[in-house]
């Protein structure tokens, strides 16, 4: 393969996590609104989508290793590979997230809500949001940019913890609330796990333009 063909097909691996990180994020978004909605069709649709996730972060992987064994990079070309199969988990763990307040959407049903939902969507809109610049650092290779965002996860922590203290409190006034706001408190736990996965993707843009780990922190599992 010359140098040109494999430039072109390095572009296109990269192009196509961008289509893998676009999923993700209209996953994470479409999951809140049909929380927000109580909209379990659109939930439903959003489970199984995750099955398409999956198998567009295989298809992705296997041009990863083909092009490792038949072409033996080196070098920063190396590190764009290794940096692209991190980076291919991580967004179907957020998938994975996404689906997975799908699934307590499901579970809620119609039940009364608990609360009206503030957080919990600023929460969403935070990690999409995060998600969709640190993709576009990872093909802009911008190091700075990687680690500003990785800051930002903070933000969601807050986030999170705010939820948590204003669920806890509501189960401790009224047991009879322990249920839904556990359900609640899953989906907060959901958000907060997707943005420590895009902490991750930071990490690795870094990696990619210096070669060293841990550079914006340490990585979130």
């Amino acid at each position: 393969m010359s140098r040109e063909s494999f430039d072109q097909y390095l572009n296109e691996l990269q192009d196509e996590v961008m289509v893998l990180g676009s999923m993700v994020e209209k996953a994470i978004a479409r999951s809140m609104k049909a929380l927000q909605e109580r909209d379990l069709a659109l939930a439903a649709e959003v489970i199984d989508g995750d099955t398409r996730t999956d198998r567009k972060r295989l298809d992705v992987e296997e041009r990863c290793i083909e092009l490792i064994v038949t072409q033996q990079p080196v070098a920063g070309d190396l590190r764009i590979i290794i940096a692209v199969l991190n980076i291919i988990v991580d967004l179907e763990r957020i998938g994975d997230h996404a689906a997975g307040i799908a699934n307590i959407t499901l579970m809620i049903g119609d039940e009364p809500p608990l609360k009206p939902l503030v957080d919990l969507p600023r929460m969403a809109e935070k990690t999409c949001d995060m998600l969709r610049r640190s993709l576009n650092a990872f093909i802009n290779r911008d190091a700075e940019a990687a680690v500003k965002i990785s800051d930002e996860d903070d933000e969601v922590d807050e986030l999170y913890d705010q939820v948590y203290r204003e669920l806890i409190t509501f189960m401790l006034e009224d047991p009879r609330t322990i249920t839904r706001a556990t359900r609640l408190i899953w989906v907060a736990h959901n958000l907060e796990r997707s943005a420590d996965r895009v902490t991750n993707i930071c990490e690795r843009t870094v990696f990619t333009i210096t070669g060293r780990m841990g550079e914006t922190g340490e990585s979130r599992y």
